[in-house]
């Protein structure tokens, strides 16, 4: 179905060319002016130069040419030669009733591909903090975007498990329960299947185990021979390090469930370790890596720079090789395994210079598939009311479920003191709007900016949040149940009647703009235009909602007319929100 830019588009061409000027004049875009006209064509501003003639009369020959087309209400020229449009509702109306029966409300899908998301990135042994909030659900809501689109997704939460932090664990874990059959270096029998650590142990050892090792180097110098250990295949070691993913991605899973967030693959930075030393051996044979101070180093910078840009380290002096390195095998395997035409990235935006390096190595390099489009989106911090850092009142990092119980709790708070519902029902409800606010008040933003989370604004029903949107969705699931309950049928697929009221029109010209606004959103990797959209169409369905009496208006066909338009606006909201990542509730 085509996307009703493109509709008017071609009729603008078809009115230059018709009048005698280049179709490529007839570019059109949406009215900075509502008041005057919904959308507007400049072109002959830009065609003056080209015919000599003034813009007015170029764009009096063409809103000639297309006086009478039943697809504009009204088309003219005003001065200094701006054209004006405004489409009919006949055929406003006809476009959207199009929209109900076509496979994702008219959406083309573009050309299927595979892609990789790589998003997520927590570190086993470690709770969920309000740092990983980010990633997890800008994320999730792309990969959805990105499925809608017809492609095939690979989410990947890309966990750290194979860093100095485990080497910490594993020396705490000796220092408290020397007598553990792991650190038998004669043992040879089967080590037990049950963890001797709950992850609540594991979420007290690391952070005493990390502050500990910065006072005492010895303390430190035993976790990084653990570490190695560890990644040598100490048999021990390696049981224990088994025990911690198992722990950890249990207790990862629950906090992701509780965010509507789910991935493909929990792939790890041990996965890769096998294809590391072939890696390197091919950079030093094609003479891309060299030695520098000791490391092992590949240059990236271009010509173009701006800014100084430092090789990329590929082994330290010591031996030991880093995320990069990791980051590129993992690059490598992902080819292997997927042969993705696109892998994405989300990292916080101060990790820029990282991928930006790794992804001139595979380009400069040929590694992996040149062709891989790599896209890393950075994304901003979430700050308290103070502008810094959201901390705990000690300073700490506010963990992910103490955020999200919080903003449920303010939820709950509101709906029992404006609703009769029991407590039960109550706690229900607030899990749904609660997470809705939370997403919403984070993806609103677009990923790149930093913004306040203020759970207060976050929460309420009214203005551009997530509860306003799902209680807009309640609102016509309400309306559309009142109208049946009182013997009323309809399929929802009924014909539309053109609009006659302003507030209908909006309605109408809000809906037909679905696809012009998915295809933007994919294309920017920017779930932002979604939350835009969703709160546009809301505004738009509550002016109609609070103007026109839809179940009292006396006119049948007018009435089944107005059903299907907001049965239209439920589903199309219903659509945004689950790509967004959280649904709403039958009743707030």
């Amino acid at each position: 179905m085509k996307k009703i830019m493109d509709i008017l588009k071609e009729k603008m061409t078809e009115g230059f060319a018709a009048a005698g000027y280049d179709a490529k004049y007839g570019m059109i875009s949406v009215s900075n002016r509502p008041d005057l006209c919904q959308y507007q064509c400049n072109g002959a501003m830009a065609a003056a130069k080209e015919y000599k003639k003034a813009p007015i009369m170029i764009a009096g020959d063409v809103t000639e040419k297309l006086a009478g087309d039943e697809v504009f209400e009204k088309i003219e020229a005003v001065n200094p030669g701006f054209i004006n449009i405004t489409v009919s509702g006949a055929f406003l109306a006809g476009y959207v009733e199009k929209m109900i029966t076509e496979k994702h409300f008219g959406v083309e899908e573009l050309p299927k591909k595979t892609i990789v998301i790589d998003y997520g990135g927590p570190n086993v042994a470690k709770p969920l903090h309000v740092g990983h909030l980010r990633s997890a659900i800008i994320g999730e809501s792309i990969k959805r975007i990105c499925r809608f689109m017809g492609n095939e997704v690979i989410g990947d939460a890309h966990l750290g498990d194979w860093g100095l932090q485990i080497g910490l664990i594993i020396t705490e874990l000796k220092k408290r329960q020397p007598e553990l059959v792991y650190f038998d270096e004669n043992y040879e029998g089967e080590y037990p299947k049950e963890a001797p650590f709950t992850i609540s142990d594991l979420e007290e050892i690391y952070p005493y185990a990390s502050s500990y090792s910065k006072e005492h180097e010895d303390y430190r110098k035993e976790a990084q021979e653990a570490t190695a250990k560890l990644q040598s295949g100490v048999r021990g070691y390696r049981a224990l390090w088994e025990h911690i993913l198992k722990v950890s991605i249990a207790d990862l899973k629950k906090n992701y469930d509780k965010l509507n967030v789910e991935f493909d693959l929990w792939k790890k930075e041990s996965d890769v370790q096998a294809y590391i030393p072939e890696m390197v051996d091919e950079l030093k044979r094609a003479g891309f890596a060299h030695e520098s101070e000791g490391a092992l180093v590949v240059d990236v910078a271009e010509e173009t720079d701006k800014k100084e840009m430092p090789p990329c380290i590929i082994v330290k002096s010591n031996g030991a090789t880093l995320y990069a390195t990791t980051d590129l095998a993992t690059i490598v395997e992902r080819e292997k395994l997927f042969h993705p035409a696109q892998i994405i990235y989300l990292a916080d935006k101060r990790q820029s210079l990282h991928f930006t390096q790794i992804f001139r190595v595979i380009k400069k390099t040929g590694i992996a598939s040149r062709d891989i489009s790599l896209d890393f989106i950075g994304f901003g911090t979430m700050n308290g009311k103070d502008g810094k850092p959201f901390k705990t009142r000690d300073g700490g990092v506010l963990r992910l479920q103490v955020l999200r119980e919080k903003i449920n709790e303010e939820v709950y708070k509101r709906i029992r003191e404006n609703r009769d519902y029991s407590d039960e029902e109550a706690r229900e409800i607030a899990e749904k709007v609660g997470l809705a606010a939370l997403k919403y008040g984070d993806l609103s933003n677009q990923a790149s900016k930093d913004y306040i989370f203020d759970v207060e604004r976050f929460s309420s029903f009214e203005g551009n949040t997530g509860p306003y949107i799902l209680y807009t969705i309640v609102r016509i699931k309400s309306l559309l149940q009142k109208y049946r309950e009182n013997g009323g049928q309809f399929s929802g697929e009924n014909l539309l009647l053109a609009p006659i009221s302003t507030s209908e029109t909006e309605v109408f010209l809000t809906l037909s703009k679905f696809a012009d606004m998915m295809e933007n959103a994919y294309q920017e990797l920017a779930p932002h235009k979604i939350c835009q959209y969703v709160y546009e169409l809301s505004e738009a369905f509550n002016h109609f909602y609070h103007e026109t009496k839809i179940l009292t208006e006396e006119n049948e066909e007018r009435k089944i007319s107005y059903l299907t338009l907001i049965g239209l606006v439920q589903k199309i909201l219903e659509q945004c929100i689950e790509l967004l990542g959280f649904e709403a509730p039958d009743k707030m």
